[in-house]
This record gives C-alpha cells, sequence and structure tokens, in this order.
C-alpha cells in the first residue's frame, strides 16, 4: 500500500511540474483575415510546447476571433518575450 501511495504521489508531482512547464510556452505567429485582407504577427501563450500540438490550439483560438493561422514561427520559454513584444504591437498576448 505504501509503494501504490509512493508511486501515485511520485505521478502527481511529475504532471504538476509538466503543468507548470507548458504555462510558460508561448508561440509566435503569422495570421490573415480575409474581405478585406488583414495580415498580422502576434504572440500567444500555449498549453503545450510542442509546435504541432501548439499550431493546432493556435489555429483553433484565432478562427474564433475569424483569424486563420498561416504560420507558427516559433515556440519559445518567457525568456524570447521581450525580443517579441513590440513587433506584435497589439496582438501581443491577445488570444
Amino acid at each position: 500500500m505504501k509503494q501504490i501511495l509512493s508511486s501515485l504521489t511520485f505521478a502527481v508531482l511529475i504532471s504538476l511540474g509538466s503543468a507548470a512547464s507548458a504555462a510558460d510556452c508561448y508561440a509566435d505567429y503569422k495570421a490573415k483575415k480575409d474581405n478585406p485582407l488583414r495580415l498580422h504577427y502576434g504572440v500567444i501563450q500555449v498549453s503545450n510546447c510542442d509546435k504541432g500540438l501548439a499550431q493546432a490550439e493556435i489555429a483553433q483560438r484565432l478562427s474564433a476571433s475569424g483569424w486563420t493561422l498561416l504560420e507558427v514561427q516559433s515556440v519559445f520559454g518567457p525568456e524570447g518575450l521581450d525580443q517579441r513584444k513590440g513587433n506584435a504591437g497589439k496582438f501581443y498576448l491577445r488570444f
């Protein structure tokens, strides 16, 4: 019983650590809207640091506001936020 409890505690701690690191994931992307054509570059917080999973999440979140994801440029941690803030303008952590 004690061994099972230790294993469960370890599993919970591992998953909490993964959730905390996922909260520190960001991506920069390019998106568009049609009629009239509008383009933007943005920075968004994502729940997964895997670029493919982040891409699906970003596409869904942008589409809710009528935007189409064109490209996820990169996925990065909080250390990359400051250098991208100026270029993202009003689309910095907007979605």
